[in-house]
C-alpha cells in the first residue's frame, strides 16, 4: 500500500538533468522546445524554468519505478501536475504544456514578493505573524515548518516579529510571492489553459494540496491553488488515513521524505 509524493519547486539537484537525458531524452527535447532553450540550464534563474525542469525529472522518477500500482499518489504544489499525470488525469505533453505555462504566469504575476519560511513555531503563531505583518501563510508543511508570502519588505518585518515569538525566520530565495493573492494575474489564463485540455479517469486516487482531499474538479482545484496555501501537512496525512503505509518520493531531491519523517513523528499512529 505504497503513496507516491512529487515534489514542488526547490527540490532540485545537480544531477536531475543527466538523469532526464538518460531516461526521458525526449521529454528533455520536448521541455527545450516549450521553454525556448534548455530549462536546467537556468533552473536558479526563475521559476519559469525550476518548474519545468523538476516536472522532467519527476517524470523520469515516476518512469524508473517498479512498485506497482500506488494507492495513491500526491504532489506539493507544482507536483501536483506530475502526479496528475502519473495517474493518467493528464496526458504526459499536455501535463508538461501546462507546467511550461504555469511557471511563467507565475514569474510575471509579481516581482515584488518573495517567501519565508518560519522554522520552530506553530501554525498559529505563523498565522499571528502573517496577520501583523499583511502577508499570507503560503504552505503549511510539517511541524515546525511553516512559509509565508508577500511583499519583500512586509516579510522583512514578519522577520522581525518572528523574533518575538522565538520563531527562526529564514528568507527563501524565490522571486514571488506565490501561493498568495500576487498570483491572482496568472489564474484567468491558467484556467483558459486547463479549460483546453481532455481529462481522463485516474488509475489511482491523486490529493489536493489546496483541499488536503482528493482531487475532484482537477481544472478549478489546479487553478485555485496558485493563489490558496499548500497544506501539505494535512494533505499527507489523509493519504495515510485513506490507506497509504508507506511512501516513495519520485522527481529530484528529498524534501518530501524529510517533511514526512517530521509529520511521522508528530503522529506516531501512523509510524
Amino acid at each position: 500500500m505504497t503513496a507516491i509524493l512529487f515534489p514542488g519547486q526547490g527540490s532540485q539537484t545537480p544531477d536531475m538533468r543527466d538523469l532526464v537525458a538518460e531516461r526521458t531524452p525526449e521529454l528533455l527535447a520536448r521541455a527545450t522546445e516549450l521553454v525556448g532553450e534548455d530549462p536546467f540550464a537556468r533552473v536558479e534563474d526563475s521559476t519559469r524554468f525550476a518548474q519545468p525542469a523538476i516536472f522532467c525529472a519527476s517524470a523520469a522518477g515516476w518512469d524508473a519505478l517498479d512498485v506497482g500500482e500506488p494507492v495513491a499518489a500526491a504532489g506539493h504544489s507544482l507536483g501536483e501536475l506530475g502526479a496528475l499525470a502519473a495517474a493518467g488525469v493528464l496526458d504526459r505533453d499536455d501535463a508538461l504544456r501546462l507546467v511550461v505555462l504555469r511557471g511563467r504566469l507565475m514569474a510575471e504575476a509579481d516581482d515584488r514578493g518573495s517567501m519565508l519560511a518560519l522554522l520552530g513555531g506553530s501554525p498559529e503563531d505563523a498565522a499571528a505573524i502573517a496577520r501583523q505583518c499583511e502577508v499570507t501563510v503560503a504552505n503549511d508543511n510539517a511541524p515546525g515548518q511553516v512559509v509565508l508570502s508577500g511583499e519583500r519588505a512586509k516579510l522583512a518585518e514578519a522577520e522581525e516579529a518572528a523574533r518575538e515569538y522565538g520563531v527562526r525566520a529564514l528568507p527563501i530565495e524565490v522571486a514571488g510571492a506565490f501561493h498568495s493573492p500576487s498570483m491572482q494575474p496568472a489564474v484567468a489564463p491558467f484556467r483558459a489553459a486547463l479549460d483546453e485540455v481532455q481529462l481522463h479517469a485516474a488509475r489511482f486516487p491523486v490529493y489536493s494540496g489546496a483541499t488536503a482531499a482528493r482531487f475532484t474538479d482537477p481544472r478549478a482545484e489546479l487553478t485555485a491553488a496558485l493563489t490558496r496555501p499548500v497544506r501539505w501537512r494535512e494533505t499527507f496525512r489523509a493519504v495515510l488515513d485513506d490507506g497509504a503505509e508507506d511512501f516513495i518520493e519520485v522527481g529530484p531531491g528529498n524534501v518530501l521524505t524529510k517533511l514526512a519523517k517530521r509529520i511521522l513523528r508528530e503522529a506516531p499512529s501512523h509510524a
